[in-house]
Parts: structure tokens; C-alpha cells; sequence
């Protein structure tokens, strides 16, 4: 059990550690609010890590290969992005600099980690590997405690991160001049385009 323990903290590591959606709005977000903000859009993305975590261990990933599913979800997804990359350029160009646009930053950032992670069909391909790597660590069928243990330990990874990329987003904002924000901006816009348009590809 350590040793399914142990490997799922490495893979929620790696996992999370990845540059991608989440973390284009926890930048953008942290870097016009602070800590809070870029905190909320990490904690509202596991909630999108856990429904696809619990679909890839439980095998629904079955109902996700049907184009009446996967198309629309991935439609929404790629709307989503898009919305964000927009918002992520007009900050570029106009970076929200005060305590109207902080607020406004906290407003729905839970919300927004949420849907962002909830609408990225992406991430059943992940944890379709990942029940494979699974089984490869048990040599067989997972048991339910065995992926109940590695839900515990990939979560667990998962809440690690989330303090540890809002301390530091929240540290470039801070020590960090107003030209590296609005270049930081500017990229997350274009990441999040780039991305709504990946997921349109995939169709």
C-alpha cells in the first residue's frame, strides 16, 4: 500500500506540475489579486481532478468514447479557453492594477479552477494511463482499497501543489515589475487560445 501511496504522489506531482489551463488562470488571476485568488483557482480544479480521477479508476472512461459525450463536453471546453485567453490579452493591454480589479479577481476564481478542470476532456486520457500504471504496480486488477489509496495519495499531491504554485504566483507578484505581469498575461492569453484551439483540433 506505501508503494501505491508513494507512486501516486509522484504522479500527482507530475500531473500538476505541468504547465496548462489551470495554471495560465491561477497566474493570471494571482498575479492581479494575490494569494487568495491563485489559492481558489488551484482548490476549485480539484474538484475537476476528482470526478476525472474517480471516472478513470472506476472505468468509466468507457462513456467518454462516445461522440455524443466527448464532443460536446469538449465544445465547451474549448468556448471556455477561449473566453479566458481573451481576458488573459485585454489584461496585457490593460493590466488591472486596482483594488476593483484585486476584488474582482477573488470573485469567481473557485468557480473558475472548477470549470476549467471539470470541461478538459484531456484529463481522462491521463487517468487512463495512470489506471493502467496501477495495475502494473499491483501486477493485476487493482482492489477497490488499492485505488482507494491512490486516489488518497494523488489527491493528497494535488492539495500540496495548490498552496505551494498560489505562494509562488503570488511571489512574482510581488517581486516582479509591471512589464513581467503584463508579458505574463500576454502569454497566459495566448497558452489558453493555443489550448481552446488544441481541444477544437481533437474533435
Amino acid at each position: 500500500m506505501l508503494a501505491i501511496f508513494l507512486a501516486a504522489l509522484l504522479f500527482g506531482f507530475a500531473f500538476n506540475v505541468s504547465p496548462g489551463a489551470v495554471f495560465s488562470e491561477t497566474l493570471r488571476r494571482g498575479l492581479t489579486g494575490g494569494f487568495r485568488p491563485a489559492l481558489l483557482v488551484q482548490l476549485g480544479s480539484l474538484i475537476g481532478d476528482a470526478v476525472w480521477a474517480l471516472v478513470g479508476l472506476t472505468g468509466l472512461a468507457l462513456l467518454l468514447a462516445h461522440d455524443q459525450v466527448r464532443v460536446p463536453l469538449t465544445l465547451a471546453c474549448a468556448a471556455y479557453l477561449a473566453w479566458l485567453g481573451i481576458q488573459g490579452l485585454r489584461d496585457a493591454w490593460r493590466p488591472p492594477l486596482g483594488e476593483a480589479e484585486a476584488t474582482a479577481a477573488n470573485g469567481n476564481a473557485f468557480a473558475s479552477g472548477a470549470a476549467i478542470s471539470l470541461s478538459n476532456p484531456k484529463n481522462i486520457v491521463y487517468w487512463g494511463a495512470l489506471g493502467s500504471a496501477l495495475a502494473g504496480i499491483v501486477e493485476g486488477a487493482p482492489s477497490q482499497a488499492q485505488s482507494l489509496v491512490f486516489f488518497a495519495g494523488f489527491m493528497l499531491s494535488s492539495l500540496i501543489w495548490c498552496f505551494l504554485c498560489a505562494g509562488l504566483v503570488d511571489w512574482l507578484r510581488r517581486n516582479t515589475s509591471l512589464f513581467w505581469h503584463r508579458v505574463s498575461y500576454a502569454g497566459c492569453g495566448v497558452l489558453l487560445l493555443g489550448l481552446a484551439g488544441l481541444a477544437l483540433r481533437g474533435i
